[in-house]
């Protein structure tokens, strides 16, 4: 078998779609200017450089109309995006008079301003500017930073994408249990089974539902809110502790997912558009590890899961 030799790399669209098969995460850069003038692009250029000092770079295009604010700022800060944040990713990509309209942000050192729900953000002051060709290479030191760990926004091949767990590593070699009268004895416990079988459902799902940017409990509360329900019936709904219901209500509530009319929390349309992905993401799932039992097996289960739910 033999190879083609590389192609030339004078084609830019040639240049751009070869670049794009390397899978990058998805940040907006912003600086405050002397004069309060906030701006923000969203980039995916963005790099590590150095761990000591602690150095970041990433680059803006010359012609880009917000490239005077960050040359003279004297700190810019970079806006990690979570998985969830597709909106906010296309509204600093695209020209607008006031990009910052209604998105919520404080301020950090210089006045940068950092954006709030991301997967990290790192507040830096200007170190370095490079000529890049037809950008900028800007280096910056950073001096704060926030890790809120949340699952990041991908971007691959000119589409928004989710980091989920490499199934190679994912299959990893499970101690076997002896074949004992206590192995006998748990392999007819219906508890020991269904918690066992529950871990292995939540192995499979729960990293898939994480890479959506959304936390358990606010992607649980998206599931059951179909039609609308007061907090009370809320509560009962998700059974989870009042305190994390709260917080998700909060925070599902601020990326507007939800909203509270005459006492009831409904979906937005945004939010409606999140839970028939997460149906979607749920179906799947069952589909997955369904698929090799037959359609009355599977209605069994289901049944028996009914049943022993209505005794509660």
């Amino acid at each position: 078998m033999t190879s083609k030799p590389p192609a030339s790399a004078d084609d830019p669209r040639l240049f751009r779609r070869a670049l794009g098969n390397f899978a990058t995460g998805v940040t907006v850069m912003t600086a405050c200017g002397s004069d309060g003038q906030k701006v923000g692009v969203t980039a995916n250029s963005f790099n590590s450089v150095s761990l000591d000092p602690p150095l970041i770079l990433w680059s803006i295009d010359k012609r880009s109309g917000s490239y005077p604010v960050f040359a003279s700022a004297s700190h810019f800060a970079v806006n990690i995006l979570a998985a969830d944040q597709i909106s906010l990713s296309n509204r600093f990509a695209r020209p607008s008079d006031d990009r910052f309209a209604g998105v919520p942000h404080t301020q950090g050192a210089g006045g940068a301003p950092l954006l709030e729900d991301c997967a990290a953000r790192f507040v830096c002051e200007r170190h370095a500017m490079h000529d890049g060709g037809d950008h900028w290479i800007m280096l910056g030191k950073v001096v704060a930073l926030d890790d809120f760990g949340r699952a990041p926004l991908l971007y691959h091949q000119g589409s928004y994408a989710m980091a989920l767990p490499h199934s190679l590593q994912q299959k990893k070699e499970l101690p076997a249990l002896a074949c004992s009268n206590l192995q006998k004895r748990l392999d007819n416990n219906i508890y020991y089974l269904l918690t066992q079988a529950v871990r292995t459902y939540q192995n499979h799902y729960q990293p898939r539902q994480l890479a959506t940017g959304l936390r358990t409990s606010e992607a649980r509360m998206l599931l059951v809110l179909e039609d609308g329900l007061d907090l009370a019936a809320l509560h009962g709904a998700v059974n989870m502790p009042e305190r994390e219901v709260e917080q998700a209500v909060a925070m599902l509530l601020r990326k507007e997912l939800i909203s509270l009319q005459e006492q009831h929390y409904r979906l937005t349309e945004q939010g409606r558009l999140q839970a028939e992905a997460l149906h979607d993401l749920a179906e799947q799932q069952q589909q997955e590890l369904l698929g090799g039992f037959d359609a009355e097996q599977v209605s069994v289960l289901k049944n028996i899961l009914q049943g022993i739910i209505r005794q509660r």
